[in-house]
């Protein structure tokens, strides 16, 4: 397990270099960061010059992207346009953003698996009809639809909740964010969980179980549901990171100043430093989640072993 370990971080170096210089040069190299700064005024050419050299953008790109790394590994991620430090925006943004997360990963699993495990044992009935027309709905329907159907109805017209949420960011006013946020991966968790649990059913170790007279609680629990989780836990692995960089549209709506907000505060007013590093530290959690997922495929199936 610990070689196994060692060497996924080992292949996460290349792979962590490789994104975060294209993301560098994406934002870097095809725009200029210093007249976004200044906006629609034009400073004088030696003004600019002295900005560029002062963030090094006077140097070809892969130094620029070098020292960026640099300034990273020891804690530096730069200044944003506002003059107030990209740690410190992270400190604000990452913990509302990963409560909001944490929520909607728990609605996946709760709502997903309890509906997915339903529908598969009651294949053709009613009851998997239902779901099935259900998550297609939504589905179907995009998530910004969604938010704001969400908050006309809760909010505005039964009064059930806020219409945004407080700079606190309390675990009560998340949950219908949340439920917005995570709408879209619940539904392909309840479809997933489904499926496998369905395929399963008819596999020779579960007749095998019936025929032993193992007790039926024991049969779905510890043999049906466990290997039909295994496809289910890779997709709720890598959307941990998917939710927590696609909250955009999800706090733009509930007025959430977490990671999404503050990147498309980021992009609209091309605060380069921003952007970078904050989608920096999200393909950090993108990989160590998928980390995670690999060495939960042991504990599901123990059939699975670590060289």
């Amino acid at each position: 397990m610990g070689r196994y370990v060692i060497r996924r971080l080992l292949q996460m170096i290349p792979v962590f270099v490789g994104t975060t210089f294209l993301i560098f040069a994406m934002v870097y190299a095809l725009g200029d960061p210093v007249a976004a700064m200044f906006g629609d005024r034009a400073p004088d050419p030696a003004t600019l010059a002295r900005i560029r050299a002062e963030l090094n953008l006077d140097k070809p790109l892969l130094q620029q992207y070098l020292l960026y790394m640099g300034g990273i590994f020891t804690g530096d991620f730069g200044q944003a346009f506002n003059g107030q430090q990209v740690t410190e925006l992270m400190g604000e943004a990452f913990p509302v953003t990963a409560r909001l997360t944490m929520i909607a990963v728990g609605i996946e699993i709760v709502i997903g698996i309890t509906l997915g495990l339903f529908s598969g044992l009651r294949r053709g009935r009613l009851v998997d009809t239902l779901t099935l027309i259900s998550t297609l709905v939504v589905i179907s329907i995009p998530v910004f639809v969604i938010g704001y159907l969400a908050q006309y109805f809760l909010a505005v017209e039964w009064q059930l909740v806020k219409p945004s949420v407080s700079s606190a960011a309390t675990f009560d006013e998340l949950i219908v964010p949340a439920f917005v946020l995570a709408g879209l991966s619940l539904a392909y968790v309840t479809r997933l969980t489904r499926a496998s649990v369905a395929e399963n059913l008819r596999a020779d170790y579960m007749r095998t179980a019936v025929a032993k007279g193992l007790p039926r609680r024991r049969v779905i629990g510890v043999h049906l549901l466990r290997n039909s989780l295994i496809p289910v836990v890779t997709f709720i692995g890598t959307d941990i990171g998917a939710l927590m960089g696609g909250a955009i549209v999800t706090e733009r709506i509930f007025n959430v100043h977490g990671v999404g907000y503050q990147l498309y505060q980021g992009l609209v007013r091309g605060n380069s430093p921003t952007v970078v590093g904050f989608v920096t530290i999200l393909v950090l959690v993108f990989l160590l989640a998928n980390l995670l997922v690999d060495l939960l495929y042991a504990v599901l199936d123990p059939r699975i072993r670590y060289a």
